[in-house]
């Protein structure tokens, strides 16, 4: 089976629907697939739920999606720097699942693992817990938490093989491995596609069996924050 796709807009066709669970990887701006995301709003498909650790930033990445309304719940541990995902959230033009981001990531792992839910600590006693079920274990409280699985999750990495073998780039690795196992179809956008067996067996960080889809990244890596040093006086 062929899993290498032309162009990110081929690779969401026939999936692509309005009321998706989507899973987004990254962190910040880094390990996000932008050429996915913007071929996802180029669709049109509406009342999105993302499952994502926070929504780009302002104009970049799912904060494209936020501004085309496209988005109707966000399930994230950070609204960050984003200014229009916490204007729309504080407007109530848009559903927000607070979920920690430890908890976030466990919630995606299990999904992946087939494992419904399980009960962890944090978060009782505070909003996170409400309408949960609580259950004490030698003596302390619980709260559970259900695993997520998503119709799709768009995820970046820097090298697949034409079997969908992966290997990311250091940090920019995140929440990728998890989402890929998790999405019901995995599309992913990388740097480089190489052939089949050139990948060694102990570098591939996520294996072809849960990679459908793969295409070439048609944007350039963004620098969330540029800091450089001040010039030293001669």
């Amino acid at each position: 089976m062929n899993k290498i796709y032309d162009s990110p807009a081929t690779a969401l066709e026939g999936i692509a629907r309005d009321g998706m669970l989507v899973m987004c990887g990254g962190f910040g701006l880094c390990g996000m697939p932008e050429s996915l995301i913007y071929a996802l709003q180029d669709t049109g498909v509406k009342a999105l739920t993302v499952v994502s650790n926070n929504a780009g930033i302002d104009d970049v990445g799912l904060g494209k999606l936020l501004e085309s309304r496209q988005i109707s719940k966000m399930i994230s541990s950070y609204v960050g720097n984003n200014k229009i995902f916490a204007e729309l959230y504080l407007s109530g033009e848009i559903d927000l699942e607070f979920s920690p981001q430890g908890t976030m990531s466990e919630r995606i792992r299990a999904g992946g693992a087939g494992i419904p839910g399980f009960y962890t600590r944090t978060g009782v006693g505070t909003l996170i817990a409400e309408g949960k079920e609580h259950k004490d274990f030698k003596g302390e409280t619980y709260i559970l938490e259900e695993g997520i699985v998503a119709d799709i999750a768009l995820i970046r990495a820097e090298k697949a093989d034409e079997e969908g073998n992966l290997v990311y780039r250091k940090t920019a690795r995140n929440f990728n491995p998890m989402m890929a196992t998790a999405g019901k179809i995995t599309i992913v956008e990388v740097e480089e596609i190489v052939p089949a067996g050139s990948l060694p067996p102990d570098s591939v960080h996520t294996p072809g069996i849960f990679v459908q889809r793969i295409v070439k990244s048609t944007h350039d890596k963004r620098i969330e924050f540029v800091t450089n040093r001040e010039k030293e006086a001669l």
